[in-house]
């Protein structure tokens, strides 16, 4: 369903021709999965013989249904990964692994966040991760009031935004911790965790003390990484 919905024709208006085999591929799913966990009642579960065939409907008619499947799909998905703590530990392997390589990737004194950002991208290729699939960059709009705020780095598997702080002086620092306190409020909106990292050149002299109220809210995390 995610190598259909990534189709980049628009001319292919065919591409969810698979609808009704996807709605019995779930149906499988939830019966089987329903047998070792007690589902909330929140999944849908298709009569196959009320869904029509693909010489009885038009490509608006496949993609509603298409899109109903991917939908009940992407929550099942989320909600065994919640109850199994599988995001708990794919979100720390990553916090541990960025802040293990992130310094040694950034090879002279950065002047810009962009080039900190870049720094991270590519470890997180270098890791194998597919930008579109297992994460995406400056996307995941989220409105807040009358503006928009975007993430540098979204995780959608994991619920996840990820936001690059560059510390390059102490006056800049009343700056950062509040443009995170917005952006912890503004991506709470939409995703599970929020993590922080703030790139230090010299700047953050009591590293717990600046940690410690942005993470008192549940589901963010904050690293700092010295230069």
């Amino acid at each position: 369903m995610e190598v259909c919905l990534r189709s980049d024709d628009p001319s292919n208006v065919w591409k969810y021709g698979a609808y009704k085999e996807f709605a019995r591929k779930f149906n499988d799913l939830v019966d089987q999965i329903a047998t070792k966990v007690d589902l909330p009642p929140i999944f849908d579960h298709y009569n196959l013989d009320k869904i029509p065939s693909s010489m009885e409907t038009i490509a608006l008619q496949q993609k509603v249904v298409f899109e109903s499947v991917h939908a009940n799909a992407s929550m099942l998905r989320a909600y065994l990964r919640s109850i199994s703590g599988v995001d708990s530990d794919e979100l720390r392997s990553l916090q541990d692994f960025l802040e293990a390589r992130l310094r040694s990737a950034v090879f002279e004194r950065p002047a810009r966040e962009i080039e900190v950002q870049n720094a991270l991208e590519q470890l997180l290729i270098g890791r194998g991760l597919l930008k579109g699939q297992d994460y995406d960059r400056e996307t995941g709009r989220v409105k807040v009031s009358a503006k928009e705020v975007v993430p540098d780095f979204v995780f959608p598997k994991l619920g996840l935004a990820l936001e690059v702080k560059l510390a390059s002086d102490t006056g800049r620092m009343k700056e950062i911790i509040d443009e995170i306190n917005a952006d912890i409020r503004a991506y709470k909106k939409k995703y599970r965790s929020a993590l922080f990292i703030v790139y230090d050149i010299g700047s953050i002299r009591n590293e717990v003390e600046f940690r410690r109220d942005l993470e008192s809210e549940e589901g963010v995390s904050v690293l700092v990484i010295k230069h």
